[in-house]
């Protein structure tokens, strides 16, 4: 893995370019992943260590970025606790949210076995990857993960149950997030295990909260989470989206790289951030639904940043929107390999 670009970044090394990944780049936007959506199914394809290679390779070949990121779900964990979910046209679906049953943290019923396909899914993917190309692992932060367990869906990105939930039982919550934490340290270490060469924690609704609270809650998890992850030498990536102020927490003993979202800009995070922390994204995914011009133009705005701050991955500020044009994300990569940067 020395001609990886991401991984000579990750360890400090200051390429001539940012690496290029993006988050949700494996499905949605490509036409070759329609395609293989009309004969199976997200929970087949994910199941199926062939089919979860092929997804988690195809933005590789077909967009050219400089890593693959694992083929999966941020609710496997809840599933490995017992929980019973469906995957609808509408996303995930629990069939009995925690908010229903009055002591929440009774209710689980851990089995570390039912990860085991996600690491045959790796064993698979590490098999058949192009020379050169890092795997990325990851999985959902304790508190984005509690979000669906108890409110059961996503439908409310509010998410109003869990709110009132953590202020009036923060006792039972403070069970319910050592259950989670517990479950995602073993799945965190067996995907490093299995071969993952970078780990990224997603936390989509670290927003949700006061950053005191998610700091007096959640962020005891986060930094066990993160010695895990630290403990074998593998880097990491946090993305604790819409965290704001909180950020200044993020310090090396936390993460190699932080994520930032795209309300935040960057050089207000490189502010709030320790130094020692690389910063990846922010660009605005609804960007890309703009013409060429104006892309490119975006791009070249950060050329300055970069030259200034190479401790950069190129990344958005979310997930990629299955709607937006192949070309332009195809776009994206090929100007950011392209461009001087330095």
């Amino acid at each position: 893995m020395e001609n990886s670009i991401l991984l000579n970044k990750l360890k400090g090394l200051a390429p001539e370019r940012p690496p290029v990944w993006f988050m949700r780049q494996a499905g949605r936007v490509l036409p070759n992943y329609q395609e293989l959506k009309k004969e199976y199914s997200f929970h087949e394809m994910m199941s199926d260590p062939e089919l979860a290679a092929k997804v988690t390779l195809m933005p590789v070949y077909d967009l050219g970025v400089d890593a693959a990121i694992l083929f999966s779900d941020i609710l496997v964990v809840p599933e490995a606790l017992g929980m019973g979910m469906s995957f609808t046209g509408k996303g995930p679906v629990f069939e009995k949210p925690l908010f229903q049953v009055e002591e929440p943290s009774k209710m689980l019923n851990p089995d570390s076995s039912r990860l085991d396909y996600i690491f045959r899914n790796i064993d698979t993917i590490i098999r058949k990857r192009p020379s050169g190309t890092p795997l990325i692992g990851f999985c959902g932060a304790p508190l984005t993960v509690l979000c669906y367990m108890i409110q059961g869906t996503g439908k409310d990105p509010n998410f109003p149950d869990v709110v009132k939930y953590l202020y009036r039982n923060k006792s039972d919550a403070r069970k319910l997030i050592e259950h989670i934490t517990e479950m995602t340290v073993f799945y965190v270490r067996n995907q490093i295990k299995h071969g993952v060469e970078v780990f990224q924690l997603f936390d989509t609704h670290a927003g949700l909260i006061p950053a005191e609270l998610y700091h007096e809650l959640f962020w005891p998890a986060i930094k066990k989470i993160s010695l895990a992850i630290r403990e074998t030498d593998t880097p990491f990536i946090f993305f604790p989206k819409g965290l704001g102020a909180g950020l200044k927490h993020v310090t090396p003993e936390i993460a190699d790289f932080v994520s930032i979202d795209w309300q935040m800009p960057l050089r207000h995070a490189r502010e709030l951030v320790h130094p020692d922390v690389g910063l990846q994204g922010n660009m605005d995914p609804r960007l890309l639904y703009a013409n060429a011009d104006d892309i490119e133009a975006a791009l070249l705005d950060l050329i300055p940043f970069y030259r200034e701050h190479p401790g950069y991955i190129f990344n958005l500020g979310h997930g990629l929107l299955p709607d937006i044009p192949f070309e332009n994300v195809k776009l994206v990569v090929d100007k950011v390999k392209s461009m001087k940067w330095v």
